[in-house]
């Protein structure tokens, strides 16, 4: 009767609704899968930054920006190269020793950080407008 369909209700949202569940996350799959995703990210900014340093080449020194926008440009490249050196280290070291935690803590802090002063960096060489001649 209706008291039947309460107690179905309650055991349905429950979160040990299914105890027998095997169902767990795999923290080494979780960060690769992230160091993957990132490392795509990395690769795509590196083919659209060699884009843009091409293209203030072929402009060469005629461009107005060109000394800051060839400088900035190198500096994003750098630092991309550096994240994802810090990506293969990330990938490669085993989530599940204690005592590797620290350390993985401060690389994945590290490229965090790097990620952002990329992204800076490329608001500026955005700004400074990087076009192809015609």
């Amino acid at each position: 009767g209706q008291n039947d369909n309460q107690i179905l209700t309650i055991k349905a949202t429950h979160p040990d609704a299914w105890p027998d569940s095997t169902a767990h996350l795999n923290m080494n799959h979780y960060a690769n899968k992230k160091s993957a995703a990132e490392s795509m990210l990395d690769v795509a900014l590196l083919m659209a930054n060699a884009s843009q340093l091409k293209a203030v080449l072929d402009q060469g020194p005629n461009f107005t920006f060109y000394t800051p926008v060839v400088i900035l440009i190198s500096i994003s490249l750098c630092l991309q190269v550096t994240v994802g050196v810090l990506l293969i280290f990330i990938v490669r070291w085993n989530l599940n020793d204690e005592q590797k935690h620290w350390t993985l803590d401060i690389m994945e802090n590290l490229a965090t950080g790097l990620v952002f002063i990329i992204v800076v960096v490329n608001i500026f060489i955005t700004a400074f407008g990087v076009h192809r001649s015609n």
